[in-house]
């Protein structure tokens, strides 16, 4: 955006476009204030052109970023639906060094810009974009299979939001369980479910799990989807486990007052949403080399006469007793029981995801996700996927000490330690689920699977879980 003395620009590509519309580019730039900064957009309606309009959408300074192209995928997207434009075409006006990942991020944020959810509207508005052109980023079988890797991850990531969107009465334990035998079945070459009733995580012995599950009349699913590449050899084995909480009233220590959000309660399984996701964008892509499960628990946490008191003592599948001292941590509760299961598997790598703890949002905001691992390596892989998909994470400590909170007279351990440090002592509850020879990382994404803003999902997770996968086949 940058301009001379006599106010042209310097841009080769926005000087001859501004030359062509007499100077009225750069002239509405100025009077405008448009600086180029990220989300930032100016349309013109102009007559005598090919196009109706010509619009300048801001990039941002860290233009460098999977981020930062997604979010003027984003930004694009928006400028095309509020003109309600048939066709609309972008280019870059620098194109110099821009990544493979950063072609697929612009490619992501457009398509998940352009998506609405108006399933439960009685009028929907009805799409009229046609087409989108993306102008100047190169051709060929290269670019042709990022644009595919680009569409398999934003339908997945598309799934993803919608099953978050849907309201707790629509999307039961059961319509969860079913949604994921239905990408086992359609990706069958690859896939297997396993869904586990009530009476069958009874006799795992899944009391932690159960305990959650009992005051309500949905009964609980246990969810387990199996990939395994169609031929060759598998030479890694993961598990990816999401907390499937469809509602969260809290239990007895119900979620009450200002900011306890229980009307948003819904996105409580954000953390399978996420994994169910990746287990679609998995079936389309088939990496090679890698075999992965995909782990839920699913149940709601209500309020009954069999539900479970504060002060009641669960005993998880790995045998550990756990003093309830707040049944509103109840999404570790069937967590518990998900990682042991998980690591009976025979896997080598864990990741487990959830919307956990308001502690979390507290320490880092709406848009970051805060992950908890003793592995550095797994550290590492995990933050090369979330650097390639656009998605923020920061590394917070698994304190030990904190541990000592979580003592309890009774039994084992209580299942919370109070507000000081509550992502940290969550997280620690979580490892002692998790057989100490295998690699695990703990996300909480309870801040980032919610846009206030836009009052929907974001689909957060999905797109990292699967160039994490990918970072382990032989592809």
């Amino acid at each position: 955006m940058a301009k001379d003395e006599s106010s042209k620009f310097g841009n080769s590509l926005l000087k001859k476009l501004d030359s062509q519309l007499g100077g009225l580019l750069s002239e509405a730039s100025s009077e405008e204030d448009f600086t180029g900064k990220a989300g930032q957009s100016m349309v013109l309606r102009l007559p005598g052109l090919s196009s109706k309009r010509i619009g300048l959408i801001g990039l941002g300074q860290s233009s460098s970023t999977t981020f930062a192209f997604r979010g003027f995928g984003e930004a694009f997207a928006a400028a095309a639906k509020s003109t309600q434009a048939n066709s609309a075409a972008v280019t870059l006006a620098t194109t110099d060094s821009i990544s493979n990942d950063s072609k697929v991020g612009l490619v992501t944020g457009t398509v998940l810009g352009l998506y609405e959810d108006t399933r439960y509207k009685s009028e929907g508005k009805k799409p009229v974009l046609k087409s989108v052109d993306f102008i100047g980023l190169g051709s060929g079988a290269e670019i042709e299979k990022k644009l595919k890797y680009a569409e398999d991850v934003s339908t997945a990531v598309i799934f993803g939001k919608e099953l978050v969107n849907s309201p707790a009465n629509v999307l039961t334990p059961a319509v969860l369980a079913e949604e994921a035998s239905k990408i086992a079945s359609t990706y069958s070459d690859v896939f297997t479910a396993t869904i586990l009733d009530a009476k069958k995580c009874e006799e795992l012995k899944m009391g932690s799990y159960l305990g959650v599950a009992a005051a309500s009349a949905n009964p609980p699913h246990f969810i387990h989807l199996c990939y395994k590449p169609s031929s060759g050899p598998v030479k890694t084995k993961l598990a990816l486990v999401g907390k499937g909480l469809t509602f969260d009233s809290g239990g007895y220590n119900i979620k009450t007052g200002a900011g306890c959000s229980i009307e948003l309660m819904k996105f409580d399984m954000g953390g399978s949403a996420a994994v169910l996701g990746a287990a679609k964008a998995i079936g389309q892509v088939k990496p090679p080399g890698v075999e992965v499960h995909f782990i839920v628990a699913a149940c709601e946490n209500m309020i009954s006469g069999t539900g479970m008191r504060p002060g009641d003592v669960v005993t998880a599948s790995n045998g550990k007793t756990i003093e309830v001292n707040n049944t509103d941590a109840e999404g570790r509760l069937t967590l518990a029981d998900a990682l042991v299961y998980a690591c009976n598997q025979g896997v080598e790598k864990i990741i487990d995801l959830a919307t956990l703890t308001g502690a979390c949002v507290v320490a880092l905001g709406p848009s970051i996700a805060g992950v908890f691992t003793p592995s550095d390596d797994l550290a590492k892989e995990v933050f090369t996927a979330a650097e390639a998909s656009g998605e923020k994470l920061w590394r917070m400590p698994l304190e030990e000490s904190y541990w000592d909170n979580m003592k309890s007279g009774v039994a084992d351990m209580v299942n919370t330690g109070g507000r000081q440090g509550g992502a940290i002592t969550a997280a620690l509850f979580l490892k002692q689920f998790v057989d100490e020879k295998v690699q695990w990382m703990h996300i909480d994404m309870a801040g980032p699977v919610w846009n206030d803003k836009k009052r929907a999902a974001t689909g957060f997770g999905i797109g990292t879980l699967v160039e994490w996968v990918l970072l382990n086949s032989s592809s």
